[in-house]
């Protein structure tokens, strides 16, 4: 999925090193003389130049044996894929490594466009990492993705709001069904993602999962997976989807909002309650420094796990990220693997936190005192991470997303035959007998 950037001060040091790159890109030299040691290409998730950081911290460590080309995918998650099966499909040896979003590892390493680590190097890559973000690297019990970065949505809510109307989203019984009827006894809103996009499919996997279900049953036979929203996990998740999009929390534009969107009717006086990733208090804080939001905004800011389905069983919060793959037909696969083993190390991801927003893979990063100064929620993201749901790690998950989002959309139509008439389009998709 897209992620959002936005000016800090302490970035500029690393901004110089992603500016204006001649073709997109920067080669960033180690030691080594021109002409000696290869070059290797990392195409790399859009961001403020934290991971032109990590590279250029490599190829200058590696003593000579490698240089390192950054190129940049497209800013969304479609777009990126679209561009990688492209040119892993053709065999382009250039891609040495590659950054992808935790949802199309699967694809791609069951068609052979990534080299599978071996057991000594995923163990190196891996160790001390939370054991969520290494399972969306995973296929056929091999790992062919390095986790890079990790996420997980939070409840975020207005305190002034929720004490107006008397409830604690802290609580660990917390409901959507209960923070809608906050939400409408104040006249206020739910900010959620409910565009036709990876979003919107995150919400829906989100509330399945939290419901005890799952969008898909038997995932490893591919094709012949079972789509099993048809149940009462699924039915509860369309009945909180309608509910909410039929009532008065409903944003005006929640058919169409995505993250941003959601972050601005947070925001704005109509906010009450959001779900959405960890950089948006980050993006507060440094709206308010530039004048375009209110301090008394950020200060009224309060944040809680992912909200419960039913009060008696703990939520699964969505689960993103990114990981590291080695290209199926890189000329250097292993110096491409020491680059990777390098910029995957613990420190250099906690620095990416601080400068990027982008939580770590790493448990003992959220032990870090310059993380727990920087996040007052640093336990509350680690936990909901350790503890969230991916989606379907599945190589036909484009096709997955698309049967669930198509049918579900706008939000305002779901209803208590949505999952039925889902999977019957989800099974017929998978066996070829119907287009997206």
């Amino acid at each position: 999925m897209k992620r959002f950037q936005f000016a800090r001060s302490r970035r500029r040091r690393i901004l110089a090193l992603a500016s204006a790159p001649v073709l997109a890109a920067t080669l960033l030299t180690g030691c080594g003389s021109d002409g000696g040691p290869p070059s290797l290409t990392w195409y790399i998730l859009p961001d403020n130049g934290g991971s032109a950081a990590r590279a250029q911290q490599c190829a200058d460590a590696s003593g000579g044996a490698y240089r390192v080309r950054i190129e940049s995918l497209p800013s969304t998650a479609t777009a990126q894929r679209e561009q990688m099966v492209r040119r892993l499909a053709a065999g382009d040896t250039s891609i040495d490594v590659v950054s992808m979003d935790v949802v199309f590892t699967a694809e791609f390493s069951h068609a052979g466009f990534l080299r599978p680590y071996t057991a000594a190097e995923a163990g190196r890559l891996t160790a001390g990492m939370l054991p969520a973000p290494v399972k969306t690297g995973m296929w056929d019990d091999k790992l062919y993705g390095a986790p890079y970065k990790s996420n997980a949505q939070l409840l975020w809510y207005r305190k002034s709001q929720a004490a107006a109307a008397g409830v604690d989203p802290t609580s660990e019984s917390f409901t959507w069904d209960e923070m809608l009827k906050a939400a409408v006894s104040q006249g206020k809103k739910i900010s959620t993602q409910g565009q036709r996009y990876e979003g919107y499919m995150v919400w829906i996997n989100a509330l399945v999962l939290s419901g005890g279900g799952e969008v898909l049953q038997d995932v490893q036979a591919g094709r012949n997976a079972k789509p099993s929203l048809a149940s009462p996990a699924g039915e509860k998740a369309a009945e909180i989807v309608g509910n909410l999009a039929r009532s008065s929390a409903a944003p005006v534009d929640l058919s169409n909002a995505a993250e941003e969107q959601a972050r601005a009717t947070f925001q704005s006086e109509q906010g009450m309650f959001m779900l959405n990733w960890p950089y948006v208090l980050a993006a507060a804080r440094s709206a308010a420094k530039e004048g375009t939001l209110d301090q008394a905004v950020v200060d009224d800011i309060g944040w809680a796990r992912y909200p419960r389905v039913s009060a008696d069983r703990p939520s699964a919060p969505p689960l993103g990220g990114a990981n590291l793959g080695v290209g199926a037909y890189s000329k250097h696969p292993d110096q491409a693997v020491a680059l990777v083993e390098c910029i995957n190390a613990e420190p250099k991801a906690t620095q990416y936190m601080l400068d990027e927003s982008e939580p770590s893979p790493y448990a003992a990063s959220y032990d870090s005192p310059d993380i727990r100064k920087e996040y007052a929620n640093a336990d509350l993201i680690r936990e909901s991470i350790a503890e969230g749901g991916p989606r379907p790690l599945s190589p036909f998950y484009t096709d997955i997303a698309g049967a669930i989002t198509q049918t579900w959309h706008p939000p305002a139509s779901v209803n208590a035959q949505t999952p039925e008439e889902t999977d019957k389009f989800m099974a017929d998709v998978l066996a070829g007998r119907r287009l997206l």
